[in-house]
């Protein structure tokens, strides 16, 4: 514990992505001996994952679309979700209020900042999300997860850190790890995921791609893919067809243990996975979400590609919509022909991207090494050692974004010394 117990409220959306890095938060910040409590909404104090220590505040939050009719709802619903954090400040007493984003986070923020509690921000993606871009101006700091974030002000570079996507810890317990042994006549294991249900896209062009790899490479993949309900048995279908040895599921609670055994990993690019590959360290092709907010998931690709941890494969729109198989029409058909072809091409450039990065062995240990270099394994410890920083001892050592490369590499080796003496 550093210095004396203090109270956290930390304040997310209901989705795994905000959720995550504030429940990595918790147990650090509990660890450190302080009390934590959680203000979300209905999805996230039923999330699976949640630790039992943290106690869980639904507030209402109204959402802010398009659509100008509705924002009155909305701001009616902030603003009551506004006092009755207030009412839990009030008695809790916390040093700082954190928010994760998401329209939950909003009402936690503006009850903090209406009783002067200091507050923080932090963004998990390469793009500042839209709660986060309204409040960057009226928070005390903003912790990121990229040296480089679109949407955020170059005048909040002052009170900008760079933390990193804190991870869960038996996840980042493999990042000393050596990568799984890959020899020119041993198994190739492969693992696709596309979030919690899998992704369409993928059971459609991953099972496609693996079946257009040269024999000698097709006869040693081991696959693990996880994928929508609906489209197990066509993605089994497939995988038989071309005798690939594949494990199949809607969800795999051991994910931490499959991606521990996997040579590459195929799937989409959202904040926790981007930081679980790069944690561990695992080649991947990464296939961003085409219609994710602001297209975030191609900028959280961006750090890792150019690295060369990973290779990018674009989805068009075209290929998102799920096209009504009962309409017979001319236009219809038309589309799917073209849809069908769109989802070919992708399959092909999956066999392209893997041969490239599975011609020798080297290649993907190399990129296997060049995606671990991109990891920032001390983000829960130093986005508590922000929070920390208010109310209580002075401001602990994270890197400061849009400071000169000098200092930051300075401030890294602080960082670096801090975790070490920790350790110790």
């Amino acid at each position: 514990m550093t210095g004396s117990s203090r109270h956290f409220v930390l304040a997310a959306g209901g989705t795994g992505g905000h959720l995550t890095p504030a429940f990595a938060l918790a147990h650090e910040l509990e660890r450190r001996g302080h009390h934590v409590a959680l203000i979300t909404d209905d999805r996230g104090a039923a999330i699976p994952g949640k630790p039992d220590f943290l106690t869980a505040h639904v507030l209402p939050a109204g959402r802010f679309g398009k659509n100008p009719l509705r924002w009155p709802s909305g701001i009616k619903a902030v603003l009551k979700g506004r006092s009755m954090a207030k009412r839990l400040f009030e008695t809790f007493e916390p040093s700082a209020v954190i928010g994760f984003g998401g329209y939950p986070a909003l009402p936690a923020l503006f009850g903090a900042q209406s009783m002067k509690i200091p507050t923080v921000i932090h963004e998990q993606n390469a793009v500042l999300g839209r709660v986060n871009r309204l409040m960057a101006g009226r928070v005390d700091a903003i912790a990121t997860a990229y040296p480089e974030v679109s949407r955020l002000d170059a005048k909040h570079s002052r009170k900008t850190h760079l933390v990193g996507n804190p991870v869960r810890p038996n996840v980042l317990a493999l990042r000393e790890e050596p990568f799984p042994p890959f020899t020119e006549d041993g198994l190739f294991r492969v693992l696709v995921t596309g979030g919690s249900q899998g992704a369409r896209v993928l059971s459609q062009i991953v099972p496609l791609g693996l079946s257009m790899l040269p024999t000698a490479l097709r006869s040693r993949l081991q696959v693990t893919q996880q994928c929508r309900p609906e489209d197990l048995e066509g993605v089994r279908a497939t995988y038989a067809q071309y005798d690939i040895p594949a494990e199949l599921g809607t969800y795999f609670e051991d994910m931490a243990a499959r991606l521990a055994d996997a040579h590459l990993f195929i799937g989409r690019a959202g904040a926790s996975t981007i930081a679980e590959l790069t944690a561990v360290g695992r080649p991947a092709i990464l296939i961003p979400l085409p219609i994710a907010t602001d297209d975030h998931q191609t900028a959280n690709a961006r750090e890792m590609v150019k690295a060369g941890g990973a290779r990018a494969i674009k989805q068009p729109m075209s290929t998102v919509a799920d096209l009504d198989l009962a309409d017979g029409s001319t236009k219809a058909n038309a589309e799917r022909l073209k849809q069908s072809d769109t989802l070919e091409k992708m399959a092909r450039d999956v066999s392209r991207q893997i041969q490239a990065m599975a011609q020798r062995p080297d290649t993907l240990a190399n990129a296997a090494h060049a995606a671990w270099n991109c990891g920032r394994p001390d983000a829960a410890s130093d986005l508590a050692d922000l929070v920390e920083s208010f109310g209580g001892a002075d401001m602990m050592d994270v890197i400061r974004v849009g400071e000169g490369a000098q200092r930051a590499k300075a401030q890294e080796a602080a960082v670096n010394g801090s975790a070490k003496e920790r350790s110790e």
